[in-house]
């Protein structure tokens, strides 16, 4: 009977031990899987997570600002002790995070801002993207008249992302250089609604477009399209994240740059952010930032992007982000960039 006693009190200390072993589940809440990018980070979330001892649970709100707020419910309920959030709407999350709050459940606001004191901020420099993104057109079409391919007007990134092209535009269109004659949101950066605006635009311009900055590759895609149906060849256009099909538009020369923000890197520091956080440790690298429309002071950290061209085409590949044969498809060898020869 004794024996029986040391034996169940040495199993309930072992049981004890595992479980403060154990790194805290991590509650992670997408936005939506629509761009190709976010399963890239989720790999790269779980990968370390899984190193830390933490436990991954997730939900996509499939576009929809009113399940995001579900979601966070649902995952809170599944034991979640921080919260990983990519904000479809980044007002219709506020009642998430009182909820959150409520529990002493920390908050990190993943790539897009959600702007509140309580929560930790994760992104790339996206003012810096639009730069960037701005710059490269602006060395191909040094002047001319420029179309605006915005994200989507419930993304704070839009924002940024349309301030740095502006700053990389501002003397061009200061000297009369550039005309900006157009630019439109694009609602849930869905690449065919930038394919109508874009549409509308060369409709009410009559084709007369020389160069568009879009804001992501989705948005890139569509505005290329539209610029195709119309049979309109050799405009520049800009994207961001790096989606294989924008490198292999780049490889074409069909799409001009994508910003590479590599998001293995962003999903990797947001697991280990989160497994700080949940344990009320300060991140490293973190800084007091009040950048967002309300100018609210929260903790941030910023990860560097890297433009991408013909001329660079290579770093990709070699980084294993995306295979040659995938960047290079249907290249003819007489006009191939150095990358795909």
């Amino acid at each position: 009977m004794r024996k029986q006693q040391m034996w169940a009190a040495a199993t309930l200390l072992m049981a004890s031990m595992t479980a403060l072993a154990a790194g805290p589940v991590v509650g992670v809440s997408w936005s939506n899987f629509q761009e190709e990018r976010w399963k890239t980070d989720e790999a790269a979330i779980k990968a370390e997570l899984a190193r830390l001892g933490a436990s991954y649970v997730s939900a996509d709100a499939g576009g929809s600002p009113e399940k995001q707020i579900g979601d966070v419910e649902s995952l809170l309920a599944k034991g979640a002790k921080v919260l990983i959030i990519l904000a479809m709407d980044k007002d219709a999350i506020i009642p998430s995070l009182n909820k959150a709050k409520a529990r002493k459940v920390p908050v990190l606001a993943y790539d897009r801002l959600i702007e509140a004191p309580e929560v930790f901020y994760l992104t790339f420099d996206n003012r810096e993207v639009g730069r960037l993104q701005a710059k490269a057109v602006l060395a191909v079409k040094p002047q001319g008249r420029y179309v605006m391919i915005k994200g989507s007007p419930s993304d704070p990134n839009a924002d940024f992302l349309r301030a740095g092209q502006q700053d990389a535009l501002a003397d061009a269109v200061k000297k009369g250089d550039v005309k900006i004659v157009a630019e439109e949101y694009t609602d849930g950066w869905k690449p065919e609604v930038a394919q109508k605006n874009m549409e509308q635009i060369l409709t009410k311009l009559k084709g007369g477009v020389d160069a568009v900055v879009a804001s992501n590759d989705g948005t890139a895609g569509g505005a290329i399209a539209a610029l195709s149906g119309k049979g309109i060849k050799g405009v520049p256009v800009s994207g961001q994240d790096a989606d294989h099909a924008a490198l292999n538009r780049i490889a074409l020369g069909t799409q001009t740059v994508t910003v590479w923000k590599d998001s293995r890197a962003l999903g990797k520091e947001a697991a280990a952010a989160a497994v700080q956080l949940a344990a009320g440790q300060k991140v490293p690298g973190a800084a007091p930032w009040a950048g967002g429309e309300r100018k609210v002071s929260l903790q941030a950290k910023f990860l560097a992007p890297v433009a991408i061209t013909q001329a660079n085409l290579g770093e990709v590949i070699a980084a294993g982000w995306a295979p040659k044969a995938v960047v290079c498809k249907g290249v003819d060898a007489a006009k191939a960039p150095a990358a795909c020869k």
